[in-house]
């Protein structure tokens, strides 16, 4: 990689992190540079609008990065129930190390900049969206259909959603392994369900 290409993506990957950590409002533009190790003039090169740009390439990229662990998780695991599993465990290993410090890269910016900032609250839509396809296509695969298939991702997104945020005030990864385990039990009846009435 070219270094100034290697300044946008370190740019771009403290940015995220920092939202993650601390929130949109709270990180500055200096903390982001500091971060990063990138120069200041690569900054205004690559976002010349300023945090907010950042902030937007920062949420689409951390958006196709889950969209991509989703999919791949879906096709090495195939089961819906022990994907939902297996993704309770990751979510909570990672809290975890990070002593609950970190929640969903994309809810810290959606829950300070939506609906006031548009170009934040539609790169933070794209990305749930896409998270959401993701899920859908593979609980249709499993035998849903592509209405019940979406309406199940959603329940699983805003399930995992909440549990994060159970787990950060709590300080536990608890909330977020009995969720998947719920979703878990849910997805296992909805497809033996059809299973056993077909």
């Amino acid at each position: 990689m070219a270094p100034a290409a290697k300044h946008r993506e370190s740019l771009i990957s403290a940015s995220a992190n920092l939202f993650q950590l601390q929130g949109y409002a709270a990180t500055g533009l200096a903390e982001i540079l500091a971060e990063s190790g990138a120069p200041r003039g690569s900054l205004y090169h690559y976002f010349p609008d300023g945090k907010e740009a950042i902030a937007e390439a920062a949420v689409r990229e951390a958006g196709a990065e889950m969209e991509r662990s989703i999919r791949s998780g879906a096709a090495l695991i195939g089961d819906p129930a022990r994907v939902a599993l297996a993704f309770g465990e990751n979510l909570a290993r990672s809290m975890a190390a990070s002593e609950f410090g970190k929640g969903c890269k994309i809810a810290t910016v959606a829950l300070e900049a939506a609906p006031h900032s548009a170009r934040l609250t539609s790169a933070c839509r794209d990305a749930f969206d896409s998270w959401s396809r993701a899920l859908t296509d593979m609980l249709v695969r499993a035998g849903a259909t592509a209405e019940r298939g979406a309406q199940l991702a959603d329940f699983i997104l805003a399930g995992f959603q909440g549990a994060m945020i159970l787990a950060r005030v709590r300080q536990s990864t608890a909330p977020l392994l009995n969720q998947a385990a719920e979703i878990a039990r849910v997805l296992n009846h909805e497809f033996t369900s059809k299973g056993n009435a077909s």
